[in-house]
C-alpha cells in the first residue's frame, strides 16, 4: 500500500522565507498534496476547467497587472471564485500588495496570503525543484554514503563487516561523509537518487571498539556534506574461495534502488586488503568511465 506524501505548508513558508500578510489566518495544519505550483493566469480570466486547486498559487507582475486593470466588481467575482476552491495559499511576488478583495476572500475561506521579494519565475522554478525533492519516493538503507572526488559512493554490506571503518579511512584521505549507518535515499528522477542523513545522527560515525565519533567536530566542516547523489554502490562481502569474483571489470553489475539501476561493485574482504583505497579506486574508475567511456579501448587492448 502506497501512502500519500504530505508536506506541511509551514515548512514551505520557512524554506522560502515568506512574509505572512494574513496573521489572523492559521496555516500550521495545512498540508500540501501537490509537488507543483501554479500561476493562475487562466483562472483570473474566469476559466476554471481543469484547475488543480491543490497547488500553491503564485501571483506575479503579469497576473497582478491584469487584475489591476479589471473593474472592482469583476475582480471581486474572480477572486471569490478562485479562493472558494480552498487553495492551500496565495503568494504575491516582487513584494506586490494584495488587493483588498483578496483579504476579504482569504478570511472568508481561511486561505493564507504571503508575500516575497522574489520574482515569480524564480520562485516558480525554485519551489518546483524543492517540492519535487520533498515529495520524492524515499527509503532508508543500512550503509554509508561518502562523497569521493565528487562521486556519491554508497557502501553496503552485513553489519560489522567494516563499512564505517572504510568510511573513516576515506575521511582521513580527504573525502566527505554524508551518512553513516542509515542513509535516507530519495528518487529525484528516473536517473537520480539523492542520499541524506537523518537529523538525529547527522555527521556521526560509529566505530566498534571506539564508539561514536562526531566527524564535523574532529575533522572540520570540510569532512562532511549534507546530501549527495548516489553514483555507485560498493558491496562489501566476506571472502569465499568458492566464488568467482570479477577480475576484469568489463561488464558492470547493477543494483536496483527505488526502481533506478545503480552500478554495483562487489568487493570481497580478507586480511591485507585496503578497503578504503579499493573504494576510492572504484569511484575514480566509475567517474572515468562515465566521462570518457573507455570500455571499448580496454576490450581492444585485451583482444576481447
Amino acid at each position: 500500500m502506497v501512502l500519500q506524501t504530505l508536506v506541511p505548508l509551514e515548512k514551505f513558508v520557512d524554506e522560502f522565507e515568506l512574509e505572512n500578510v494574513t496573521p489572523d489566518i492559521e496555516y500550521e495544519d495545512i498540508q500540501l498534496e501537490q509537488k507543483y505550483v501554479n500561476r493562475p493566469a487562466l483562472q483570473i480570466t474566469g476559466f476554471f476547467d481543469h484547475f488543480d486547486s491543490a497547488r500553491i498559487q503564485i501571483i506575479g507582475r503579469i497576473e497582478y497587472t491584469y487584475m489591476y486593470n479589471q473593474s472592482p466588481e469583476v475582480r471581486q467575482e474572480v477572486i471569490d471564485k478562485l479562493f472558494s476552491y480552498k487553495i492551500p495559499c496565495m503568494v504575491f511576488c516582487r513584494s506586490l500588495e494584495p488587493f483588498p478583495e483578496m483579504y476579504e476572500a482569504a478570511r472568508k475561506y481561511s486561505v493564507p496570503i504571503f508575500k516575497t521579494a522574489t520574482g515569480a519565475s524564480e520562485l516558480y522554478s525554485e519551489a518546483t525543484k524543492w517540492l519535487n525533492t520533498e515529495f520524492a519516493e524515499k527509503i532508508t538503507m543500512h550503509g554509508v554514503l561518502i562523497d569521493v572526488y565528487g562521486e556519491g559512493l554508497l557502501i553496503i554490506g552485513e553489519s560489522g563487516i567494516g563499512k564505517s571503518e572504510a568510511a573513516l579511512e576515506l575521511i582521513k584521505r580527504g573525502h566527505r561523509l554524508v551518512a553513516d549507518d542509515a542513509v535516507e535515499i530519495r528518487k529525484i528522477s528516473h536517473k537520480v537518487l539523492t542520499g541524506t542523513c537523518p537529523e538525529l545522527i547527522r555527521y556521526l560515525i560509529e566505530v566498534r571498539g571506539i564508539g561514536i565519533l562526531d566527524v564535523h567536530e574532529l575533522y572540520g566542516a570540510g569532512a562532511v556534506k549534507a546530501s549527495q547523489n548516489i553514483d555507485i554502490v560498493v558491496k562489501l562481502v566476506s571472502w569465499d574461495k568458492e566464488d568467482n569474483y570479477d577480475r576484469l571489470g568489463l561488464e558492470d553489475e547493477y543494483i536496483e534502488i527505488l526502481g533506478n539501476k545503480i552500478v554495483c561493485k562487489t568487493i570481497p574482504l580478507r586480511p591485507g586488503r585496503n578497503v578504503a583505497v579499493i573504494c576510492e579506486s572504484a569511484a575514480i574508475n566509475h567517474r572515468q568511465k562515465r566521462l570518457t567511456r573507455p570500455e571499448g579501448t580496454i576490450k581492444q587492448r585485451l583482444n576481447l
